[in-house]
């Protein structure tokens, strides 16, 4: 079935996100739709904006019915995610060949990444929808927008916001696998401020993680509560302090190492206990009749991980970042932007800490109404690695209209992570003194075209990025060095299209050639990959949508190779009234045996149906 999907795949993939993009900034000069992008620290339309940003919305997400941010992640082109094992298992995201620990991932501006991880990455296993506005996804080298960690790119996610007035919603979810999920919201918005509560919960009896076809009959369970909670005060004189907090408990069963098995991988009694949070207070200030915005921030991040095998403890580990932030954005005239700020960030895990320094400025020109120049500049000083300086430029230039042409270039760079810079075996005295940052650059090229009718677009970009000094473990001494550097470049492609006025096609397809110290491919790391998504949205109360999604061959750590994969997820929605509506999904539809990590098993045929009720 791979093969037979592979040559539609190869002109064009899809993904959500891709499917005709709903206004939200009104139109530009030439009269195309935009969307407003956040994560570039300079509001900015889409044609405004030189880098290549996917965005995705909550109403994106709720068409395709993903629960869990990794789905709705995944569909964005030149985004590859490895999970070892459904329902809870480590999930990476990969950008670009970067690695997962190269993925800057920010949630209402506060970085989550774990501090107490040997990479310093995010684990999207245990992120659920339910309570999320938008995902930004940033490609290429970001340093200069946020600092270290982003040089493959960054995920920037938003928590949802307030409705008006009184509102809330309730729904109930049950499926395959013994799973149920359900949840509640209640939010209201007024003249004063506003707020927003809301819980969700998870269990689900799980299938194995290691894969059932090589024997292994124990089922995997995973259990996750997520509660979320934003608020705002609006202050005299355009002034508003706001607070947003994000907390998860979850107990994720997995299996035991088990030398010679696929992977090394079989049923075991282990269970991993993790604990959440990611919360900000920020003021936002406005001075000079609204020209000069100021932001006053301060971000929490913590995460308390626990495994136990046989019900005895095995590892354990806490991971903590605190953030400060100031940026004052001033509006000089109608056509330059100046952005200036200041970040310092702390981190601590197992009784080691350390903090960077960071001051910033980016500059917007719009010399003509169809042209955007982006500029910024960034200095971090890490207490032990010094200074590090990065760059970035970008333009957009629309030449003629419902045509958009896009460059930009970047630089990046991530300091050791605190378990790189203390951690060391193998009879080495101590750990490596000599280890530095690793550092990136990268340059990409796009062009996008929406016709007139606002019916479709077609968009192309190519790229390259150049990661030096690579951070890596090394046995000859007994610690970490930078020894390694890796080239990636390649192409992505994105088109959608209003076959009629109530069916959309939309497609993305990404290839990726990367390769380490000019050798063989990476790892984990399809060099095809894409989606191509088919949605029906009548007048009626029936609605859907038609996943495709496409993986591409990959070479393991052991140097084989995991097949190619392609399966198809179908998603209802029935509205039976205003407030009420049934939904159902089915995934996998024709149960197609694939692996994302050798020797981790995936769920096959399988569904869920549910109910939602809005006030």
């Amino acid at each position: 079935m791979a093969r037979n999907a592979l040559p539609l795949l190869l002109v064009a993939s899809a993904t959500a996100s891709a499917a005709a993009e709903p206004p939200a900034g009104g139109e530009d000069p030439v009269g195309i739709d935009t969307i407003v992008v956040t994560g570039t620290r300079i509001e900015q339309t889409a044609v405004e904006n030189g880098s290549t940003v996917r965005v995705i919305d909550a109403a994106e997400i709720e068409a395709l019915g993903f629960s869990h941010v990794l789905d709705a992640v995944a569909t964005a082109p030149g985004v590859t995610v490895n999970q070892n094992g459904a329902f809870g298992g480590a999930a990476s995201v990969r950008i670009r060949g970067a690695s997962s620990d190269q993925t800057l991932v920010l949630i209402d501006g506060v970085s989550v990444n774990d501090a107490s991880a040997p990479g310093g990455g995010f684990n999207f296993a245990r992120l659920d929808t339910e309570n999320i506005e938008r995902i930004e996804i940033l490609s290429g080298s970001q340093s200069t927008l946020w600092g270290s960690d982003a040089i493959g790119g960054v995920v920037s996610i938003t928590t949802r916001q307030p409705g008006e007035g009184f509102s809330g919603s309730l729904f109930a979810q049950a499926g395959s696998f013994g799973t149920v999920r359900g949840g509640a919201s209640v939010s209201h918005r007024g003249s004063a401020g506003d707020f927003r509560l809301a819980a969700t919960r998870l269990n689900t009896d799980g299938i194995s993680r290691a894969d059932e076809r090589n024997g292994n009959a124990e089922e995997d369970g995973f259990e996750s509560l997520s509660l979320s909670a934003r608020g705002g005060l609006n202050l005299p004189r355009g002034a508003r302090l706001e607070g947003t907090l994000l907390w998860n408990d979850s107990d994720a069963e997995f299996d035991s190492f088990r030398f010679g098995a696929q992977g090394n991988v079989g049923d075991g009694d282990e269970v991993s206990q993790t604990e959440e949070l990611s919360g900000r207070l920020a003021l936002k200030a406005p001075l000079f009749d609204g020209r000069l915005d100021n932001l006053l921030l301060v971000g929490r991040a913590e995460i308390d991980r626990g495994n136990f095998s046989d019900g005895e403890r095995s590892f354990e580990a806490k991971g903590e970042r605190t953030l400060f932030r100031y940026q004052g954005t001033l509006a000089m005239d109608a056509r330059n932007t100046l952005v200036l700020g200041a970040e310092r960030e702390e981190s601590s895990a197992s009784g080691n800490d350390s903090s960077i320094n960071g001051l910033f400025a980016l500059y917007e020109w719009q010399p003509a109404d169809r042209l955007t120049l982006t500029g910024g500049l960034r200095s971090d000083d890490h207490e032990r690695f010094g200074s590090e300086t990065t760059a970035r430029i970008a333009a957009a230039l629309v030449p003629i209209p419902n045509l958009t042409l896009r460059a930009s270039w970047g630089q990046g760079f991530k300091s050791p992570t605190l378990f790189q810079t203390t951690f060391f075996c193998c009879g080495a005295p101590a750990a490596n003194d000599d280890l530095g940052p690793e550092r990136s650059k990268g340059i990409d090229l796009g062009a996008e075209w929406r016709p007139a009718s606002g019916l479709g677009h077609v968009g192309v970009t190519v790229f390259r990025q150049d990661i030096d000094d690579l951070i890596d473990f090394s046995f000859a001494i007994g610690g970490y060095e930078n020894i390694e550097e890796v080239t990636s470049k390649g192409i992505e492609v994105s088109a959608g299209w209003s076959l009629i006025d109530s069916v959309t096609l939309s497609a993305d397809y990404a290839y990726i050639k990367a390769r380490q110290n000019d050798g063989p491919p990476l790892q984990r790391l399809p060099r095809h990959s894409g989606d191509l998504a088919l949605g029906f949205d009548p007048s009626g109360p029936f609605s859907g949508t038609v996943l495709v999604r496409f993986n591409g061959r990959e070479t393991n750590s052991d140097g084989s190779r995991l097949d190619e994969w392609t399966r198809i997820d179908v998603n209802v929605r029935y509205a039976l009234s205003e407030r009420l509506e049934l939904f159902g999904r089915l995934e996998n539809l024709f149960d197609v045996h694939y692996q994302q990590i050798l020797g981790y098993g995936t769920p096959g045929l399988s569904g869920s149906v549910g109910v939602r009720w809005r006030y």
